[in-house]
């Protein structure tokens, strides 16, 4: 496993801040197609909540203005290859989509005709200075799976027969990066964090072929949890008004905590400042990341939240923060706890005992307080809304 045990020799950090989609007219007339579009399908219900207009202020303005959004509408796939009933959509080398190590970077979708859309994150890791564990290739993440949520037997995911955009991780920097380096002085870019590129060039893909969902699911896992938080500003951009449900499988944000050094490094190796809104103190977690989850359900009524997590996540707490399992449950619980108690209408929490990592991926069977995790995501997109409730296991006896 490669380790960057050398300091950084040369950093190239690539910012386009000119370009974005979602300004002005196209936005109304985004806006404008949403409303115009009708219902057609068995998977459309979402759980009760109903389609409103945009907010006069639009949602995560300040995001924009500092610049997540410079990359929409700039990349486009070099090839499109039909694989099974799914499309795979390679972008080039160059100043664009590219996995860690200069590979091409290639999402899939897969349209059933529905207009409910899943948008799936993958996850796999992280990558830092100091730390060498991540997913490298997107070809790896391919083809599109057909297990877990993303099953298409309506017996094994309550979300089959939704069409899928699916985004594979390859950027080592939970979806956000933006930065080059090079790592042994030659001369020469050898890193790409250019996850934000990727998650970008991907939405694109997404609202070229399903212009006009009537309901958004964003789901992540792992890396691709962490990657949603980042994700959803760009997606409710792309579908303004569009009920967005984010199912968020054991990356809700939790960083480490009394360590600001450690945190704030992260975000400026990535160059990921821009997802942090500068006007709220503390949207960078110190441990919880509770300002910015409520900041980010403020901003968007459109959006409810749901959280999935085990109490002691080895990989999180102990792997990657290095603050192991009994410390991250006295941040997790808490942090689900407060975020609901401020939402209460829009978050709910599946909290399981143990210290396994995320759920959304095999089966949908494992299952907190009689409540299988197939019935708690059931329940929160396709309803009845009120059998959707936060369960947890008791708390874990430390040793």
């Amino acid at each position: 496993m490669k380790n960057y045990d050398a300091p950084v020799q040369t950093a190239i950090v690539n910012v386009k801040k000119s370009v974005s989609i979602f300004q002005g007219a196209f936005a109304f007339g985004v806006a404008v197609l949403l409303g115009a579009c009708s219902s057609g399908s068995d998977n459309d219900d979402n759980g009760g909540l109903t389609p409103i207009p945009p907010p006069a202020a639009v949602p995560f303005q300040e995001l924009i203005d500092q610049g997540v959004t410079r990359y929409m509408g700039v990349y486009s796939p070099s090839t499109t290859t039909e694989v099974g009933n799914t499309l795979e959509h390679t972008f080039g080398a160059g100043d664009g989509p590219l996995c860690l190590t200069g590979t091409p970077y290639t999402m899939a979708t897969r349209d059933s005709g529905s207009e409910a859309l899943l948008i799936f994150l993958q996850g796999g890791g992280a990558c830092w200075p100091d730390l060498f564990a991540c997913n490298e290739y997107a070809g790896d993440q391919l083809p599109l799976p057909s297990r877990g949520l993303l099953s298409e037997d309506a017996s094994k995911s309550p979300l089959a027969g939704m069409s899928v955009a699916y985004v594979p991780y390859c950027d080592g920097g939970l979806h956000s990066s933006d930065a080059e380096y090079d790592t042994n002085g030659d001369g020469d870019i050898d890193v790409y964090h250019r996850g934000l590129q990727n998650l970008s060039a991907s939405l694109d893909v997404a609202l070229d072929i399903f212009p006009a969902p009537r309901s958004v699911i964003l789901a992540g896992v792992s890396g691709g949890g962490y990657g949603a938080l980042f994700a959803l500003p760009l997606v409710s951009q792309a579908y303004p008004g569009v009920p967005i449900e984010v199912i968020n499988d054991s990356g809700i944000g939790i960083t480490r905590p009394g360590d600001p050094e450690f945190n704030d490094d992260k975000v400026r190796y990535w160059n990921s400042g821009a997802f942090f809104p500068a006007s709220v103190e503390g949207a960078i977690p110190d441990g919880p990341p509770t300002i910015l989850l409520n900041w980010q359900l403020q901003e968007d009524p459109n959006i409810r939240l749901g959280m999935l997590s085990y109490l002691q996540d080895f990989v999180i707490g102990t792997a990657f923060l290095d603050i192991g399992g009994p410390a991250f449950e006295s941040i997790l619980r808490p942090t689900v706890a407060d975020v609901q108690s401020a939402n209460p209408d829009r978050v709910r929490s599946f909290l399981r005992a143990g210290s396994d990592h995320t759920f959304l991926g095999g089966s949908l069977s494992t299952s907190v307080e009689g409540v299988s995790v197939f019935e708690w995501v059931d329940a929160m997109v396709n309803g009845p809304i009120e059998n959707w409730q936060s369960v947890a296991d008791a708390p874990s006896t430390v040793e």
